[in-house]
This record gives C-alpha cells, sequence and structure tokens, in this order.
C-alpha cells in the first residue's frame, strides 16, 4: 500500500517515505504549507507501507535478532522487497542516530535536487544489511533516542520541503528564517504594539526599512552569541563589522557572552 500525489510524468520535486505507519506519516504531509504545496503539486509526497512487502498472512516486518537482547529488529526481506518494488526516488536514507547531522544546510542540499526518499525503522533498527546494501546513507535529527523514524523523517520532510522553490508563498521567508547565514533568526513583533508593559522597539514602528534591517541584523547577531556561540565560531568569530554593529545597538561581547551596554 502506497499513498501518492502527481503521476510518474510529473516534474515536481518528490519525497517518498516508507513505513509501518502510514496514517501517521500522512497526517502531517497532508497539513498546512506542505500540504497546500502538496495538493497543488509543487512536491510530490509518497507514502509507502513497509508491510505491503511481508512474506506471511500476519505482515510481519520484524524478528528476534540473531546472539539475543532486547527488542525485534526489522527483517531486510521486506525492507528490501518494498524498495525494489517502488523503485523510489534516490538518493535513499535511512533514519539513524548514527547518520551525519541534519541542518539547514543539508536541508537546502537536498532541496537542490529532484528529491529523495527516507526509510523508518522501528524496534531495535534494522538488520545491519539494509544499512549495507539498500540506502544510499543514514541521516540523523540529534543525538536522542526515538521509538521509531517516523518522528525523524517528518523534520527532514518539512525542513527541505519549505526549501523547494514555490513551498512558500513568500521567497523571502526562507532567506531570513534561522540557520539561514549561521545564525538564529532575530525576534518578531506583531500587534498590539503595546501589551500589559511591554512595548514593541520603537525602531520596528519607524518605517525606516534601512534601521529595521541594521537592528534585526544585529539582534540576530546577539542572539546567536547569547544561546548557540558554537554556530558563531562555525562561521569563524564575529567580524569587526559585525562587533561594530553590536555596539551601535547596544551590546557588548566579551568571548562567549553578550550583554547590554550600561546607560
Amino acid at each position: 500500500m502506497s499513498s501518492q500525489t502527481g503521476s510518474p510524468g510529473t516534474e515536481s520535486f518528490r519525497i517518498e517515505i516508507f513505513t509501518i505507519f502510514v496514517d501517521l506519516v500522512e497526517a502531517m504531509a497532508s497539513a498546512s504549507v506542505i500540504g497546500r504545496s502538496r495538493a497543488d503539486g509543487v512536491i510530490d509526497i509518497r507514502v509507502h507501507d513497509l508491510r505491503m512487502a511481508a512474506a506471511d498472512r500476519h505482515r510481519s516486518v520484524d524478528d528476534a535478532p540473531y546472539g539475543g537482547g532486547a527488542g525485534m529488529v526489522m527483517m531486510p526481506q521486506p525492507l528490501f522487497d518494498a524498495v525494489e518494488r517502488i523503485r523510489p526516488r534516490r538518493p535513499l536514507f535511512y533514519l539513524s542516530p548514527a547518520g551525519r547531522r541534519f541542518d539547514q544546510a543539508m536541508a537546502v542540499e537536498l532541496a537542490s535536487g529532484a528529491g529523495f526518499s527516507m526509510l523508518c525503522g522501528r524496534y531495535e533498527g534494522v538488520d545491519e544489511r539494509v544499512c549495507e546494501h539498500l540506502v544510499d546513507g543514514e541521516i540523523s535529527v540529534g543525538d536522542a533516542v526515538l521509538a521509531g523514524g517516523e518522528a525523524a523523517a517528518l523534520v527532514v520532510m518539512e525542513a527541505v520541503a519549505r526549501c523547494v522553490p514555490g513551498v512558500l508563498s513568500n521567497a523571502a521567508s526562507a532567506a531570513e528564517e534561522s540557520f539561514s547565514d549561521g545564525l538564529l533568526e532575530y525576534p518578531h513583533y506583531t500587534r498590539p504594539a503595546k501589551f500589559r508593559d511591554w512595548q514593541v522597539p520603537e525602531v520596528l514602528l519607524s518605517g525606516n526599512h534601512e534601521k529595521i534591517a541594521r537592528w534585526r541584523r544585529a539582534q540576530s547577531l546577539a542572539r546567536t552569541v547569547a544561546r548557540r556561540p558554537d554556530l558563531i565560531a562555525a562561521r569563524g568569530g564575529l567580524s569587526d563589522t559585525e562587533l561594530e554593529l553590536l555596539a551601535e545597538h547596544g551590546f557588548d561581547v566579551v568571548g562567549d557572552a553578550v550583554s547590554r551596554q550600561k546607560p
């Protein structure tokens, strides 16, 4: 069993997901901006049930591990047969804590192609022969243990889809979001201009787009220094121009710490 939009002849960017929880993945793939883009044919998301290739009447996809131990392992036969029957868009990635760490740069990289596929494991994981001979690589969404690959696949699906041209109605949104320039995004405000005793920064009400842009850049830099100094280090530190911009907006930077200048 599989669900899909579009037809084999369409040129939409395609994401294919192999899972034993089709309904779970379908719910996310059909919602919000991803769902709208899918319905409009901008992206083609296909969800495939791994149990379709099970060899017994119970539709089993797992068995006890050789050598003993707790838990069950997904068998190679249903996984190989499902993938070989569908012939999904490559590369095919297995979601695993041992994989390449997923980040915004990888999302952009994947979005630049024609599509890709993901295999969701469950239980204790998959037979190692799947990793060695079926998939093209592995992806990790972080150093945490999940019950299966579905939550990780949904993270990858949404992050990549947002980078596909035509998915976001405002193309500038993706360019200004966190990690687009190795920095966290600046803070946002909306109506009312004053809520309780908290006022929206005056510069955002000024209508001066150049000043607003400089304020946002300074806020983005300051937030990244304070919350993710590793991202600043990965960029090679702050430039003299960035330090001047921070000082202009009242920030002192010492090492990995940032603080407001005293009046």
